[in-house]
């Protein structure tokens, strides 16, 4: 392997880990900002990534980074979102977008994420960006102007040296500075894992639902399917670790074992046909002790690099883009009026904690006989429905009355709870439990990280 310990230093305005769609969104916008910008992406696309679904109020994110046209084309509409009880239950349930507070925006994509990744990436290149692939970051340190030394390493062995007057970590779960620094911290709310894979072959809905994202409560969490362009479907479970944690032989015969508890799952993949390997994942939920340095340290936090909640409502991609979009104003902010960047840092956590904090509390308590009750009887009386459609649909960055209709449904939520108290104190205390067990089964590459 070769090595070069005399790399000359390349100097930049904005240097970013991760070509995600947090790193490919905030360097195509802080580029049309007329910021020097660096992204380095230590994985070749188009490269595997679970999350396939994406919310209404992403797509005019999409148009704003230009790439509407290109995402469409490899993708198929989501009109709502549908739930489904156990058996013995009101069975199903379907919440579309066209009824949130907000009409004008009745659809999202399902898409496929390798492909949804790569159209960013290469986006943020035409748009400016010196965007590279195979380049993984070593190390990082601060000069007392708070500017970023950095090094990384590519994919001959050969060492690149970086200076950045502002660094951005949007790695994902690979959480490079957050596990650097010792910022990361498990959930002590919610923990889950998951077991998943793609097939073709599935039934799917008929008409306008055919792209509609199924969700499927059983006994040990809940089940996704997501509908892909040309025939392919994701299906994976979200599950409690203790469950996962029983796992004998292979990941693909547990996943199937899982698939038969649930019986209209198992006859809409009477036919279905694995294609690739199905996968496990473990340790869902986490957060960063902190989001952006201290005095004397310009860096942040972005997406999943910051904190990750479990995945019911497809929050992640969402979070991650819109996140990104607020940290571009911050940064071009602390760049252009250094004075004024720890406000404009603070503002941005707070946002980004606000969204996470009103669909964490939901996710918390989805497992809930409560929830589920609610989700399966839902009203619109003080727009309760409107409001949670729109949460689902990821309309919590703008000055509409979501959080008043939300508020009320917390309330009914507790009354609900307090009327099924007993199966809703087993599921709370199940929950509790289960946040202090570790799945170690993962076979993603972040899972070995985190290990």
């Amino acid at each position: 392997m070769k090595t070069n310990t005399s790399a000359p230093q390349e100097e930049t305005d904005v240097l970013i880990i991760g070509g995600g769609p947090a790193g490919s969104t905030l360097s195509t916008l802080l580029a049309q900002q007329g910021h020097r910008v660096i992204l380095l992406e230590m994985g070749q696309h188009p490269r595997f990534h679970i999350g396939e679904s994406l919310l209404p109020m992403t797509l005019p994110i999409l148009e704003r980074l230009g790439v509407s046209d290109k995402i469409q084309q490899i993708s198929i509409h989501k009109y709502g979102a549908e739930f489904n009880a156990p058996e013995g239950e009101k069975r199903r349930e379907t919440f579309y977008f066209d009824f949130a507070l907000d009409k004008n925006h009745p659809y999202a994509y399902e898409i496929h994420r390798p492909e949804f990744d790569q159209i960013l990436f290469e986006n943020a290149q035409d748009k400016g960006v010196d965007a590279r692939e195979g380049i993984k970051v070593t190390g990082v340190s601060f000069d007392k102007d708070g500017s970023a030394q950095v090094t990384a390493q590519n994919r001959a062995g050969e060492s690149l040296q970086f200076r950045a007057r502002f660094l951005v970590d949007a790695s994902g779960r690979e959480t490079f500075l957050s596990r650097r620094f010792k910022l990361k911290q498990k959930s002590r709310k919610h923990n889950s894992a998951a077991i998943f894979g793609h097939f073709d072959n599935v039934e799917r809905r008929p008409g306008k639902d055919e792209g509609n994202i199924s969700i499927y409560w059983f006994k040990h969490g809940w089940f996704w399917m997501i509908p892909l362009k040309g025939g392919r479907m994701s299906v994976g479970a979200v599950c409690y670790p203790e469950y996962l944690k029983t796992r004998s032989g292979s990941t693909e015969s547990f996943l199937q074992q899982t698939i038969d508890m649930v019986p209209e799952i198992r006859q809409r993949m009477k036919d279905a046909v694995l294609t690739g390997e199905v996968r496990a994942t473990g340790n869902f939920s986490y957060t960063s002790s902190r989001m952006y340095g201290p005095p004397g340290e310009n860096w942040l936090l972005v997406g999943d690099a910051y904190a990750f909640i479990d995945p019911v409502f497809s929050s992640g991609i969402h979070i991650a883009m819109s996140g990104a979009v607020k940290a571009a104003e911050s940064i071009d902010q602390c760049l252009q009026e250094p004075h004024t960047c720890r406000q404009a840092l603070q503002q941005y956590q707070q946002h980004v904690d606000a969204a996470l904090k009103t669909f964490s509390w939901l996710i918390h308590r989805f497992n809930s006989p409560a929830i589920r009750k609610l989700f399966m009887a839902p009203s619109n009386q003080w727009r309760i429905q409107e409001s949670l459609i729109s949460l689902l649909a990821g309309d919590l960055y703008r000055d509409t009355p979501v959080q008043k209709g939300l508020n009320i449904f917390k309330i009914i939520y507790y009354l609900t709870f307090i009327r099924n108290l007993p199966s809703a104190w087993a599921t709370h205390r199940r929950r509790k439990r289960n946040i202090r067990l570790h799945f170690s089964g993962g076979t993603t590459e972040q899972d070995h990280l985190d290990d």
